[in-house]
């Protein structure tokens, strides 16, 4: 048996868990989804058809969760073997607190720019395209239920999502530290017995669930971990040319059958098909085709794309990865931006012009932060590292 699919299957003890230095490959296309994040967070919009989710089965938000798998375990999962399980839950629990408020945060932030449309426009729409109108008819219920998570309006769902995953992760990292073909069977007999269920957290008000059922989405995360441990203990992908191709071919038939909308031949029996599979209809249990795609995406970077390659090096490459390196800023700042995006382009009918403008200004803001705080976070860490020089030198 390989070394690799002994990991595999038995894992590795904490103590010969190497230290790899960061991936480069994960800021790039964090970022990136950052991006592709924002302009999918405006309905209507036509830069929004030039989106991943057009051409596969998986979207932005899969990848997303996906890369929050494997960055928590690069996070804590080696605090976790190095100092143990209480140290690195404490870390994972001062990081849940972090989100938790900026969930807050960025909830009350939307409400006051949707009531201040409301007032400025006189169109009462806006709260209902982004479902606060609870916030406005209840407010008192509604500030409950958002703070226990329970109340999510539209575009505020992925946050309490991470929460949730986050929370579990240290019991998902100790399995798949043990065996991570355990931790994945563990997590798919999760994942298909609350769907069979119907199993997931209340959404108030009303009697429906959180959008992304995190029943569901955690075999999404549990992936995100295994493929953690794995690069985390120095296992290297495998040369498997048939699972190359099978990877290939899973997704040019994505992408076939996404861009066959339209095509008169054979349509109707496809679209068919494609139904009776949910391909990008559930996704808030994550249908199979999913979680497939997904894998083969993941598959073809890990095998083809090298953390040292030119195109993540280079200054489109370095401007990305400033963003994935401060995700939670750029991702709240990608909803505000969305929201008021969203408020410009119905004003102005959707215009060709202004949807373009929305989405250039948009991104350079993101990439402006995202460099900004990559600046930030070099002069304090010089800043800080100062007097330790000065105090060596004397």
């Amino acid at each position: 048996m390989s070394g690799f699919w002994r990991l595999v299957l038995f894992g590795k003890g904490p103590r010969d868990a190497a230290s790899p230095g960061r991936d480069l490959r994960i800021d790039v296309i964090r970022g990136l989804i950052l991006l592709v994040i924002f302009v999918n967070h405006m309905p209507g919009n036509i830069v929004s058809s030039l989106m991943p989710h057009n051409y596969g089965f998986s979207d932005a938000a899969d990848i997303f969760v996906l890369l929050a798998g494997v960055s928590a375990t690069f996070a804590y999962g080696r605090l976790i073997d190095q100092r143990g399980l209480l140290v690195g839950s404490l870390k994972v629990g001062a990081r849940i607190w972090t989100l938790y408020i900026a969930h807050l945060a960025l909830f009350v932030l939307v409400c006051g720019i949707v009531a201040t449309a409301v007032v400025r426009t006189q169109n009462a729409l806006y709260v209902e395209a982004i479902n606060i109108q609870p916030f406005f008819s209840d407010t008192a219920a509604a500030i409950v239920n958002a703070l226990g998570l329970v109340y999510q309006p539209y575009y505020l769902d992925i946050l309490p999502l991470y929460i949730v995953l986050l929370a579990a992760f240290p019991l998902i990292y100790l399995t798949a530290r043990t065996s991570p073909l355990t931790a994945l069977a563990v997590s798919v007999a999760i994942w298909q017995g609350a769907t069979l269920a119907g199993l997931n957290l209340p959404n108030h008000p009303g009697d429906g669930g959180w959008f992304f059922n995190p029943f569901a989405w955690q075999m999404l995360f549990t992936f995100g971990v295994v493929i953690g441990r794995l690069g985390l203990v120095g296992a290297g992908v495998p040369k498997l040319r048939l699972v190359d191709a099978a990877a290939v071919v899973i997704v040019l038939f994505a992408a076939m059958v996404k861009l066959s909308s339209g095509n008169p031949f054979g349509v109707a029996l496809l679209n068919e098909w494609i139904d009776s599979l949910q391909i990008g209809i559930d996704k808030t249990n994550l249908a199979w085709p999913r979680v497939v795609h997904l894998a083969a995406l993941a598959w073809l970077v890990l095998r083809f794309l090298r953390p040292d390659a030119g195109i993540l090096t280079g200054v489109a490459g370095r401007r990305l990865a400033s963003l994935g390196r401060h995700s939670l800023e750029v991702f709240c700042a990608g909803i505000v931006l969305a929201i008021i995006g969203q408020i410009i382009l119905a004003e102005t009918s959707f215009a060709l012009s202004i949807q373009l403008i929305v989405n250039l200004s948009g991104i350079t803001i993101l990439l402006g932060l995202g460099t900004f705080l990559s600046w930030y976070k070099t002069l304090t860490a010089r800043a800080a590292s100062a007097p330790r020089e000065q105090a060596a030198t004397a």
